[in-house]
Order: C-alpha cells, then structure tokens, then sequence
C-alpha cells in the first residue's frame, strides 16, 4: 500500500483516518469498526463491501 495514498484517503462513512492491516489486506477505519477490504491492490471503499469488525479485533492496532 503507498503510504502516500494511505495519508490522503479516508473512511467514507466517517470521513476519519484508516489503518493498513497488511496482514489481511485490509483497510481499517477505528471510528467506524469498519475493515475495507484490498484486492488486486486496489482498496475497495464502499461501505457495503466492508466487513464489521469487533471492539476485541480492533485492540490488535491500538
């Protein structure tokens, strides 16, 4: 992920900062509990294509 790109974008539904979790290929807005999926290296930002993340998931990246 460019971290250049990472710096610019936002979650869509709060408008907040997103975290890169490399790991799963995902895109992390903390204020939403929302994870973005990637996929062919092309972040994936609609609101109805990420998945719902748990309270417990979201401690891994504070």
């Amino acid at each position: 992920m460019d971290k250049k790109l990472l710096e610019i974008m936002v979650c869509p539904v709060t408008k907040g900062p997103l975290i890169y979790d490399k790991e799963n290929q995902e895109l992390i807005s903390k204020s939403a509990l929302l994870a973005y999926p990637i996929r062919n290296n092309i972040p994936i930002m609609l609101e109805e294509e990420a998945r719902q993340i748990s309270e417990e998931e979201m401690e891994k990246f504070n």
